[in-house]
C-alpha cells in the first residue's frame, strides 16, 4: 500500500512516489512527488528525515526536510 495523504483544502488523496533522474550536469538525483493516482513507483513510507507539509494556496502536499 502506497503512502497517502489527504489534502485539508480539497479533501483529495495524494500518493507519494519517487524517481531517479539525471540532471543536466550528469549527476543523478532522487526526486519525490505526490500524484493523485497510485503508480508503479509509489513508496510505502516517508523517506527518512522528511515530513509532509501542505501548500496553503493550492492545497498540494510537499515533502520538506525536518
Amino acid at each position: 500500500m502506497a503512502y497517502s495523504v489527504e489534502s485539508k483544502k480539497s479533501g483529495k488523496t495524494y500518493y507519494l512516489h519517487s524517481k531517479d533522474v539525471k540532471l543536466a550536469g550528469g549527476r543523478k538525483q532522487r526526486i519525490y512527488y505526490f500524484a493523485g493516482d497510485e503508480r508503479p513507483n509509489a513508496m510505502d513510507a516517508l523517506p527518512e528525515g522528511y515530513k509532509v507539509i501542505e501548500n496553503k494556496r493550492t492545497g498540494l502536499p510537499m515533502l520538506k526536510k525536518k
